[in-house]
């Protein structure tokens, strides 16, 4: 059997290292294609080489450009690469445009498309996030669905039966083997600090919310607390962009950092804010209170533990407000996201559709 597995963001090389283990595992030959999508060395590669993940078979260089243009893009390089190697199951991940580009060269060939994190929902159409994963939910043959609410979802758009599996969380699966890889090692940093990670174009391109985050992290440094930033290189561009640097006097900027490094920085922190989905739950594995700078979020288990506040990026006020209420706190106490064998669990299902 063979798969053709479709990456091209840090979220889905995190979660296809133990999904790529486990389908060796279960004996089934795999694909892998890198859209591109993240191009920088320093957001792409270094998570192969941490992960352990093969060299991809192909990868596809397509970045940049509006949302339509780079799907389009991605599907006009990725559909010879699927006609050549002729895959029995199509695998894509999460709700990028490198997993819609995926899952609509596949349908259109008539191969079936596997989806790794179905059943997601902000309900906020708004987020082009939120429009890909319900398109590319509508057209798989096999919905991997994390969590109950997941599975619920899903049923509620029609979407049940035999090809919806529960499987539990893969990033939980990352996350425990990056915490048994960095052990008891001592945090590398000097004290207690805030972590803080920004990228989506909702925080970035719009001059009012980057300067309200801005502006935040700011008054939280002056309450005497150390600020750490990891900047994402949108980021970067967007605060010179709107002249934003003389107002980052304290915070520590630094260079985007590998999966490891972040799990190490994510847990010693005192409290992560950060607007990126896949550091919300990490934050929730590693036992830290998080602040999410969007007013929806596709991870409604977390905020209703109580280990997760939404507050909007443009609301200077809020984002203080709940960072200081965060500070030092802890959620309930569950396990929506499974026991850390999704990978396996994922590979027998895609299995049963050799």
């Amino acid at each position: 059997m063979r798969v053709l597995t479709v990456v091209g963001a840090r979220p889905q090389f995190i979660k296809a290292g133990p999904v790529s283990e486990a389908l060796v595992v279960a004996g089934i030959d795999e694909v892998l294609v890198h859209t591109g999508q993240h191009f920088d060395e320093r957001m792409s590669d270094v998570f192969f080489d941490e992960l352990g993940l093969p060299s991809p078979k192909v990868n596809l260089r397509v970045h940049g450009g509006n949302h339509g243009e780079q799907t389009g893009r991605m599907m006009i390089a990725l559909e010879p690469v699927v006609l050549e190697h002729r895959p029995d199951v199509v695998l894509v991940y999460g709700d990028t445009n490198s997993t819609l580009a995926g899952a609509l060269v596949a349908t259109k060939l008539h191969i079936p498309v596997a989806h790794v994190e179905a059943g997601l929902r902000s309900h906020d159409r708004t987020m082009p996030e939120e429009v890909n994963r319900v398109v590319t939910d509508h057209i798989s043959d096999l919905l991997l669905a994390p969590t109950e609410l997941a599975v619920a979802n899903l049923a509620a758009e029609g979407i049940h039966g035999s090809h919806v599996v529960q499987t539990g969380d893969v990033m939980f699966d990352a996350a425990l083997r990056a915490a048994a890889r960095i052990g008891d090692r001592p945090d590398p940093q000097l004290g207690p600090y805030l972590l803080v990670t920004i990228h989506r174009p909702a925080s970035t391109d719009s001059p009012a919310a980057l300067g309200s985050i801005v502006d935040a992290l700011a008054r939280l440094r002056a309450d005497g607390h150390r600020v750490i930033w990891p900047v994402h290189p949108r980021t970067v561009a967007k605060v010179g962009e709107f002249g934003l640097g003389a107002r980052l006097h304290g915070i520590e900027l630094r260079e985007p950092v590998g999966f490891l490094e972040m799990t190490q920085l994510t847990t010693h922190a005192a409290l992560v804010l950060t607007d990126s989905g896949g550091l919300q739950k990490e934050a929730y594995f590693h036992g830290r209170p998080c602040v999410t700078l969007r007013t929806t979020t596709e991870w409604t288990e977390l905020v209703e533990l109580g280990w997760n506040r939404l507050v909007a990026p443009t609301d200077s006020e809020a984002i203080v407000a709940a960072a200081r209420t965060a500070i030092g706190s802890t959620g309930a106490s569950a396990a929506p996201y499974g026991d850390g064998h999704a990978a396996r669990r994922i590979a027998e299902a895609v299995a049963t559709l050799g």
